[in-house]
């Protein structure tokens, strides 16, 4: 057991005697406010704080965070308030219990939601003090240390968080030490058969393997020493989780895994690095394509060491890493290896950009994330731990996640680029939008000034980054353009009592916003374009009540239809069950969340929406419009070498594009195509199909 005098001499060794006592009043007070509260184990609340600020301490953390990881619970768990931690211990020890708090006092919808809300506040707290992740990567660690008291079902649970959320993080802070640990406890807690399984065999292989590894040692050693250096050589076991995710991923078999001995070499220099991989390379043959250079291109999260493979003796493969102990000292420890908060600023070091750049990127994720789940989601695709990295056309290198794409790395250098972006040249080819970039490529971005995201983008971007920024932009469009719709459908409806929606008495806006709980009439006008709320319900609520129901002045069949360009955007649907395009006769049926949809009035669909009636308005096509609409043919030919060719040929002479095309065999002696085609207007569309009806090999065609 770890008691509160075993802390404070552990923190002698670092602290002055001022910042010992103010953490031990610390104590005093989180034990005062936590009395009578015990665990599941039974033992004394407190006794958790203290195993939480020993872990930072055993870090070197600064006093005001070992007096936040003492005091982390007593804003959640007891009556304690932020304002009198504030006055006891400071604002920025109140603010770093504040960050690690949950929210308790908020009802929420579900489990989930309370959870990424949660996770969210933590975060953004995050942002503003790193100290506060520190605090809670912390006391996760020692949560799962004893999560044995608890139901299985909740181990399960905190331990599938731990590797989904808590071990990434812990990665991208660059703690090694720490994050291995968690991946061990989540692993035994989240599949305890699997890690007996493992565990059992990783000790019956040992016995084998210490005679070899041992060798291999010595032989390094031996060497190096030859050649005058003074490092340390270190064998290495592998971790059962790391075991059982390359066994999982299907990378290596379990013997395949087990075969592989791992060394560590640890000089004084960087140039003795370069030095100690020639030694290596030397003495064991290298595998072609397994050396990695991580100390002139560091990891995101700051790592740096040189990676490389080797045929070792009795034909096993051998990884040896090369670092500094420097290097060492921050791979193990990341973020914290060199903490210090006697100035109040955390030094400039490159760990300690990399982290802030990060969490700046954080906050521009949450602020284009609409609630916290989608802010969570957001977060777990960020936290990728494979990188590769692209060289911009200035020769800048860019570090990206493994399987990203062009529209990431576009939105990577800037938002506005990804924004606006329309082509990507790879190597100096041009290269399709969608194209995964790979390790040490040439990156140009083409980017046109009208340009706008593609929906279809987010099926296919990976980074947090990305998807946050499209989203963000659709999300907006789609508000801007609700609100335009609404504002076109009320002033149609108003038309049926002979006044303009800016004719409308101000206060009698503002009477129906209240009873509809609107704030703006932006609001009230984006929930017409949606659909969700009938344009003519609400322009008779907006007239007296002696006009709206006087039928003379209501008779909306005398208003004038809508008039559809083409060209609304999200909230103005084309129907794909019967494709209207220009000269056709059109309905328009209001989808609630979509808008409009319009179909063409001879539709099989049409007859169930017409029982229906307030859902549907009246529309017309513009006159003068521009543009392409897809449409669908259906055209039956007979079986004969090339008929696709010759008819795909008259459509393209015609100036339509081919969209897609289907062919459908039909008992050997003639097929059906059905093609969906991109034209400007009816008139248009009746040119192609008597070019392709003069077509001998053409028996059929018709629009589908």
């Amino acid at each position: 057991m770890f008691l509160i005098s075993d802390l404070c001499e552990m923190l002698e060794e670092y602290l002055e005697y001022d910042q010992v006592k103010e953490i031990y009043n610390a104590y005093l007070f989180g034990a005062e406010a936590h009395k009578g509260q015990h665990r599941l184990s039974g033992e004394p609340y407190i006794y958790h704080p203290i195993a939480v600020a020993r872990i930072l301490a055993e870090q070197r953390m600064d006093h005001k965070t070992i007096i936040a990881a003492i005091l982390h619970d007593v804003i959640e768990d007891t009556p304690t308030a932020k304002e009198h931690l504030s006055e006891l211990f400071g604002e920025d020890v109140a603010e770093l219990v504040d960050g690690v708090s949950k929210l308790t006092q908020i009802q929420f919808e579900s489990k989930a939601e309370q959870q990424a809300e949660n996770m969210r506040k933590m975060m953004l707290a995050m942002t503003r003090d790193i100290r506060v992740i520190l605090i809670k990567l912390a006391d996760r660690l020692h949560n799962m240390r004893t999560l044995g008291h608890m139901r299985p079902d909740k181990r399960r649970r905190i331990a599938r968080e731990t590797l989904d959320i808590y071990v990434p993080i812990a990665s991208r802070l660059g703690m090694n030490r720490l994050r291995i640990e968690l991946e061990e406890l989540g692993f035994k807690s989240m599949y305890p058969m699997r890690y007996a399984v493992l565990d059992n065999a990783l000790k019956k292989a040992r016995g084998n393997r210490k005679e070899i590894v041992q060798k291999i040692e010595t032989s390094i050693k031996h060497r190096l020493v030859q050649e005058g250096f003074s490092g340390d050589v270190i064998g290495r076991e592998k971790h059962l989780y790391s075991v059982y995710e390359k066994i999982k991923n299907r990378v290596s078999s379990l013997s395949e895994v087990f075969d592989v001995y791992a060394f560590r070499i640890v000089v004084e220099s960087v140039d003795e690095c370069y030095r100690a991989l020639g030694v290596v390379h030397n003495l064991y043959k290298p595998v072609p394509g397994k050396f990695k250079d991580y100390i002139a291109i560091p990891k995101t999260n700051g790592y740096q060491s040189l990676h490389t493979i080797l045929f070792g003796p009795y034909g096993v493969p051998i990884e040896v890493q090369i670092r500094t102990q420097e290097m060492h000292t921050v791979a193990e420890k990341g973020i914290a290896a060199h903490w210090r908060y006697k100035t109040g600023d955390a030094v400039g070091s490159a760990d300690h950009v990399r982290a802030r750049e990060w969490l700046r990127n954080i906050l521009e994720m949450q602020k284009s994330a609409g609630d916290s789940l989608e802010f969570i989601e957001n977060l777990k695709i960020d936290l990728f731990p494979d990188e590769i990295y692209i060289f911009t056309p200035e020769g800048k290198i860019m570090e990206m996640p493994r399987g990203a794409t062009a529209v990431d790395f576009a939105y990577a250098v800037h938002t506005d680029i990804g924004n606006s972006c329309v082509a990507v040249k790879i190597d100096r080819r041009l290269a399709p939008l969608r194209t995964p970039l790979w390790n040490g490529q040439h990156v140009e971005i083409v980017t046109a000034p009208n340009a706008r995201p593609n929906p279809a983008w987010l099926n296919f971007v990976i980074t947090a980054k990305a998807r946050s920024n499209i989203r963000h932009f659709l999300k907006n469009l789609r508000q801007d353009e609700a609100i335009q719709l609404g504002q076109r459908l009320i002033d149609k409806a108003l038309t049926a009592f002979n006044v303009e929606l800016k004719d409308v008495p101000e206060q009698r806006v503002n009477d129906l916003l209240e009873q509809y709980g609107f704030k703006t009439l932006d609001d009230l006008l984006a929930d017409i374009g949606l659909g969700t709320r009938m344009a003519q319900l609400v322009a008779r609520a907006l007239m007296p009540e002696e006009t709206a129901v006087n039928d003379n002045l209501a008779d909306e069949s005398s208003s004038s239809a809508l008039m559809i360009k083409g060209t609304e955007g999200m909230l103005v649907n084309f129907a794909k069950c019967c494709h209207p395009i220009p000269g056709d006769p059109i309905i328009g049926f209001l989808s609630a969340g979509r808008g409009i949809v319009v179909h063409n009035e001879m539709c099989t669909n049409v007859g169930d929406f017409r029982k229906h009636p307030e859902k549907w308005i009246d529309v017309q096509w513009e006159n003068d419009l521009e543009g392409e609409f897809q449409v669908s043919l259906r055209v039956d030919v007979s079986n004969q070498r090339g008929s696709l060719a010759t008819i795909a040929a008259t459509i393209a002479d015609m100036g339509a594009n081919i969209e897609n095309v289907i062919m459908e065999e039909r008992e050997g002696n003639y097929s059906t195509m059905n093609f969906t085609l991109s034209v400007r207007d009816r008139q248009h569309l009746a040119k192609i199909m008597r070019q392709i009806h003069a077509n001998k090999k053409v028996l059929r065609l018709a629009r589908s």
